[in-house]
């Protein structure tokens, strides 16, 4: 797997794979964040998901695959520290403000400053088609965010601090987007990275997650099903990030970056299929405005 993964590294097949990985991303990601703002309370099931992925990870850093380079030591700190802020900020995002009005915001930042990020590290360069690509993918997310605040009805008062904490978040996202992505390009087995970065991103959020749990007292929901979400989760956190840092490693960072928030359209599809969430014209307009961006990125590069 390894082997072949490397083989077609910048080649039309490691293209098309990279694509089909950031689409699949994209997917999985949208289910990560219903899963984190659903039924519990966003630091605890954040903290579940890592001490699970971090457990279940451990085994395969240690003893399957090689251990890292001796330079990988200080990225894996810097890639730790980025990843810890950014999910600070995403739960406490989540705790303010509507999934439906957050999340969009949320991927449709990152991607803009993605696109910057990868210019600035990598020399990689968008097409004027390209870049409109971007600018409607941009217009159907941010489209969707103001569709979603104006028929939002709870979390009115909070709702100025969570859109300038989704905002902050964003750009988070594109931070450790081009950050991951120099990491698994650093090291020789990309899945060397993978499992050692699960392994040490998830040794903290479970004790702010414990903190918070204790202060809840009777409020505090029942552990097992708050650590079956956190299994549930860290299979999907697996699958979403393994997926987009291979892309990313395969083909253009920044290309990767803006295919993986058409996660925003299978976000509100899940809204549709399992929230129950009505879907009128106007944002069935926005989401194919959103898929039609990234299809322009695509065709244009």
């Amino acid at each position: 797997m390894t082997d072949w993964l490397l083989s077609i590294e910048g080649t039309t097949s490691g293209h098309t794979v990279a694509f089909w990985l950031a689409i699949m991303a994209a997917f999985l990601h949208a289910v990560f964040g219903a899963l984190q703002k659903g039924r519990h309370d966003p630091w605890l099931t954040r903290g579940a998901i890592d001490v699970c992925y971090c457990l279940m990870a451990a085994p395969f850093a240690l003893f399957v695959v090689p251990w890292p380079e001796p330079h990988m030591w200080l990225i894996f700190a810097v890639a730790w520290a980025i990843h810890i802020v950014y999910k600070c900020l995403q739960a406490w995002a989540y705790t303010k403000g509507a999934y439906t009005v957050v999340y969009p915001v949320v991927r449709g930042t990152g991607p803009l400053f993605a696109v910057i990020g990868a210019y600035l590290i990598f020399d990689e360069r968008f097409t004027l088609t390209q870049w409109a690509g971007v600018a409607v993918l941009l217009a159907g997310i941010f489209g969707l965010a103001v569709y979603n605040m104006v028929k939002l009805e709870a979390q009115r008062d909070t709702l100025n601090a969570a859109l300038g904490i989704a905002v902050l978040t964003g750009l988070f996202v594109a931070l450790y987007t081009t950050y991951d992505a120099y990491g698994i390009r650093a090291t020789e087995n990309p899945f060397t990275f993978l499992a050692w970065f699960f392994m040490i991103d998830g040794a903290v959020m479970p004790f702010i997650a414990a903190v918070r749990w204790q202060r809840l007292g009777v409020a505090a929901p029942a552990i097992g099903p708050l650590m079956s979400r956190g299994v549930l989760g860290a299979i999907v956190a697996f699958l979403s990030f393994g997926a987009i840092m291979l892309a990313t490693r395969l083909d253009k960072v920044g290309e990767a970056a803006v295919l993986r928030e058409t996660s925003t359209v299978f976000a509100a599809l899940i809204g549709v299929v399992f929230l129950k969430e009505t879907v009128g014209p106007r944002r069935i307009a926005l989401m194919a405005l959103i898929a039609l961006g990234a299809v322009i990125v695509e065709m244009g590069g």
